[in-house]
């Protein structure tokens, strides 16, 4: 974890440098933090540091951006080294071959595991599409989840007598914006930390119970065929201290 993303604002003044997952000569995958943008947007003017140019300046080569991961969501981020290997890469996230798999912390119990095929409006963005349509049909959209572990304080909130968690392990088939965030939204189990699609007695009752603030969604793992090679590659995070702090205090062991 960096000092200054751990409650998703970029405060600090030196540049930080991001842990680097993989890299091969075609490809480079790091760890993002919370709180830091992937590459400058219209919503970034207060910004200093952005992912795509923090691995190119500590690898001293310019990089293709390859996925997009929200700014408050933390994990594997993958880019690519030559024009080529991106166009490879873009095509096999687009088909659908490039396997992801994500952890987050959601309100209540969440049991079992499903396919949510919950067909999603496109969201956009009120300044940077502002002149895209806003008539478009819903997209198909497709999240396995899986219920990895429970857990419940005996602390009374809202109309229950207890709060009560669940780890949920996810793999989306399809990549909308904010899917597995809506999707998850949509079962009425939130991720803890959402601010956009969350429970507004759940996220203060976090931050005072564990100490601090940020989305409770991680990007774990990336498997696909290297373009070059051939070879299977599975790049993974492991869970920074703040996940490991709410794994403690809720009993839990590492995953």
């Amino acid at each position: 974890m960096i000092a200054g993303y751990e409650t998703g604002r970029q405060d600090m003044t030196e540049k930080p440098v991001l842990k680097i997952l993989y890299q091969d000569d075609y490809l480079v995958a790091v760890d993002k933090p919370p709180g830091l943008f992937v590459h400058r947007s219209f919503m970034d003017k207060d910004e200093q540091f952005f992912a795509l140019q923090l691995v190119r300046d500590q690898i001293g080569r310019y990089v293709y951006p390859l996925h997009r991961l929200d700014r408050p969501t933390s994990g594997v981020l993958l880019f690519a080294l030559t024009q080529e290997v991106a166009r490879q890469m873009g095509e096999a996230f687009t088909g659908k071959s490039i396997r992801k798999t994500y952890y987050a912390l959601t309100r209540g119990h969440l049991p079992g595991e499903a396919l949510i095929d919950y067909p999603l409006k496109e969201k956009l963005d009120k300044i940077g599409d502002k002149f895209a349509s806003r008539d478009k049909p819903e997209q198909e959209a497709q999240t396995y989840y899986q219920n990895v572990t429970t857990a419940s304080l005996p602390v009374p909130l809202g109309k229950y007598n207890s709060v009560r968690y669940s780890l949920v392990k996810l793999q989306p088939e399809t990549g909308r914006r904010h899917q597995i965030r809506r999707h998850l939204a949509h079962l009425r189990h939130p991720i803890i930390g959402d601010i956009n699609y969350g429970d507004n007695k759940q996220n203060p009752f976090f931050i005072k119970y564990f100490g601090f603030k940020r989305l409770m969604l991680m990007a774990k793992k990336l498997e696909f065929t290297h373009p070059v090679s051939g070879k299977a590659v599975v790049i993974a995070a492991d869970f920074d201290r703040q996940w490991l702090s709410v794994f403690e205090r809720l009993g839990w062991e590492s995953f």
